[in-house]
């Protein structure tokens, strides 16, 4: 019987492949470095990546720093608001 894949008793023509073309590595980079060697890889991806990063500019900066802030003042403002109104509903039912 014969799918689309092949047959149940005969494997697929690339599984007969003998396995000279599966290389296993150990490890990869880290397999042949000892322990501070992968923590100095580790510290180096780290400054790649930073690198990367699109830092803003001083203005940027100030409009993100006070976007933040107003929007902290107006969360508190809620919660205050919803919190009083809970305590005055809390004293109304309980006495």
């Amino acid at each position: 019987m014969t799918d689309a894949v092949g047959s149940i008793d005969m494997p697929d023509a690339q599984d007969d492949a003998p396995d000279t073309q599966k290389k296993t590595r150990k490890g990869g980079k880290r397999g042949k470095k000892g322990p501070f060697g992968r923590l100095a890889l580790f510290y180096r991806q780290i400054v790649a990546e930073l690198r990367k990063v699109v830092w803003p500019n001083r203005s940027e900066l100030t409009t993100y720093t006070t976007v933040v802030i107003i929007f902290v003042v107006i969360m508190i403002g809620i919660v205050t608001v919803l919190d009083l109104g809970l305590d005055r509903v809390a004293k109304y039912i309980f006495g």
